[in-house]
């Protein structure tokens, strides 16, 4: 894929890139540099390899799902300004 510069100039437009008529073929040369590293990558056969999560094998260390710190809602609201149902009332700010 090659870009001309009415397709780098429409791009650095779409992604709000000030982009001067000087720098529109650098910038052109880059992102077809980066198609190019895509389309390799794309042609390499992956069929049988399994995805992974990680680059390195590693496994993290899982555990239990248990609560450690008591509940102190009623602590904390009992020095609040305002509550109503468990939840703190604050006042309106926008108009």
């Amino acid at each position: 894929m090659s870009l001309t510069d009415a397709d780098v100039r429409r791009i650095a437009r779409l992604a709000r890139l000030r982009v001067s008529d000087a720098e529109v073929s650098e910038v052109g040369r880059q992102l077809n540099g980066i198609f190019g590293l895509i389309e390799q990558l794309q042609a390499i056969d992956t069929d049988g390899v399994e995805p992974m999560s990680h680059a390195r094998d590693v496994a993290l260390r899982l555990r239990e799902d248990v609560a450690t710190a008591p509940n102190r809602r009623e602590a904390f609201q009992a020095i609040a300004p305002a509550v109503e149902n468990g939840l703190y009332l604050v006042p309106k700010v926008i108009e």
